[in-house]
């Protein structure tokens, strides 16, 4: 393992791997694709242990320690909600409602705004107004969705898997922290690929993808203005991920929580001071601005999280001003945003 890490250093180090971003993404990712295939069977639960232990041991004043900081809380819900928590319904319900508030939060704004200039001013696209029937388009299809895939799946692995055993240890703050931030990696390579490959291939541009592309200014009910195999295989990754990197289930659910609440900003259409690419520093998060330039530039930065697979493969495109109505730069748009139109 330590050979194929020096092997990729080397590569990212050398002069040709400017030139050939593209191709070096490719050997990253495959790079990558061999380490969590290797290290697939590793914890999160001990990694946040060893590295807690770790961050102990160098004297540090405080730390992200093995005390019982959430066991209260975790006691509290198996007490007074564990049938609840068993139910393989509850997750569902939990993505859904938490996209729904979110939802009805960015949309009271989007009413709001053009009568409230305090909202207007971070709006991505103040002259452009959210219709009343742009909701109820994005609405009937997500509720479609939702009664036709989402809902009768769940009842069916309601009716078919047993109830989960609810662990009587809560995770340490450590194994909490880096669970989530260790789904929202291997989610964030997951779907890169797959949204990149929805882009380049045209029957699954076409075929799939399309429908997510028909708002240029998205809003945030466009977030799972999706087709059914875009939905599923969100909901497939956020479900698994958890269970692949062997977190704690309170650790999945609030993967689930940050997730849909990121998606939801990043089509939101609203640049507020505490949004996540604001938090993340060193422009490691992608964020609503970069998503933004996606719908207008289709031919750039396809992650959904982290902007270093964009980086990496010569897909990201930074976000300006000047970049919402005019072309990316030159070469980005006529190799990548004109294939994205023909459904590339």
């Amino acid at each position: 393992m330590q050979a194929i890490l020096q092997q990729a250093a080397a590569a990212a180090a050398s002069p040709r791997s400017r030139s050939c971003r593209p191709f070096l993404s490719c050997g990253f990712i495959c790079t990558m694709l061999s380490l969590s295939i290797s290290t697939g069977r590793m914890s999160v639960e001990r990694l946040g242990m060893a590295l807690s232990s770790v961050w102990d041991g160098g004297n540090a004043t405080w730390a992200l320690s093995e005390r019982p900081v959430l066991q209260p809380a975790w006691d509290y819900l198996r007490q007074n909600h564990e049938s609840t928590l068993r139910s393989p319904l509850f997750p569902v319900l939990l993505s859904v409602s938490t996209y729904l508030l979110l939802v009805l939060l960015y949309t009271t704004l989007d009413l709001l705004a053009p009568t409230w200039p305090s909202i207007r001013r971070f709006q991505i696209h103040p002259d452009h107004t959210i219709t009343w029937a742009s909701i109820g388009n994005t609405l009937v299809l997500t509720t479609y969705n939702h009664l036709l895939y989402i809902f009768p799946a769940a009842v069916a692995q309601w009716l078919w898997r047993p109830a989960v055993p609810l662990p009587r240890e809560a995770p340490s703050l450590a194994a909490f922290l880096f669970g989530i931030l260790g789904c929202t990696v291997v989610f964030d390579f997951q779907y890169y690929l797959w949204h990149f490959l929805h882009h380049r291939v045209s029957w699954l541009y076409s075929t799939f993808h399309a429908i997510h592309h028909q708002y240029r200014q998205p809003f945030s009910l466009v977030t799972q203005y999706l087709s059914a195999w875009e939905l599923f295989s969100v909901g497939l990754w956020t479900t698994v991920d958890p269970v692949l990197l062997q977190c704690h289930c309170l650790t999945g659910w609030a993967f689930m929580v940050f997730n849909v609440w990121v998606s939801a900003e990043d089509h939101c259409g609203y640049d507020f001071p505490w949004a996540m690419h604001r938090l993340v520093p060193f422009g490691l998060w992608g964020g609503v601005l970069r998503h933004d330039i996606h719908h207008l530039h289709p031919g750039t930065n396809f992650a959904p999280f982290f902007t270093h697979w964009d980086w990496l493969a010569g897909t990201a495109c930074a976000p300006s001003a000047k970049l919402r109505e005019n072309e990316c730069d030159e070469n980005n748009t006529k190799a990548n945003g004109q294939r994205a139109d023909k459904g590339a």
